[in-house]
């Protein structure tokens, strides 16, 4: 099994490092939501909610947005250039040392 060193700011500026296994189809909001993250991820991971946004401080190479992503942050909160939703980040070899920041809540 492979695992990739992650970094996730909570929204109180807590950093949480974690150890992420590459090798279960697994994506951020997911992993944040196994490590009790406030992340809702209303719509289980289908870029339908934006509950999982979070923005990306780290220079890594993500795969690139989909469209569905593009159209949901556009009707999303809080949203700048460094936006992502965090259940279309898969976790796999491409984002080790990550460090992302979760974006505030709707009711924050």
């Amino acid at each position: 099994m492979s695992v990739v060193n992650v970094t996730v700011i909570d929204r109180q500026g807590v950093e949480h490092n974690f150890e992420a296994p590459t090798d279960m189809d697994l994506n951020l909001m997911e992993l944040c939501k196994a490590n009790e993250l406030p992340v809702k991820g209303t719509c289980g991971g289908m870029a339908l909610c934006a509950s999982c946004q979070c923005y990306v401080l780290s220079d890594t190479d993500l795969p690139e947005q989909s469209d569905e992503e593009l159209d949901m942050l556009d009707q999303a909160l809080y949203v700048k250039d460094n936006s992502r939703l965090g259940c279309q980040i898969p976790i796999s070899e491409n984002i080790e040392g990550l460090v992302v920041e979760l974006a505030p809540d709707e009711e924050d």
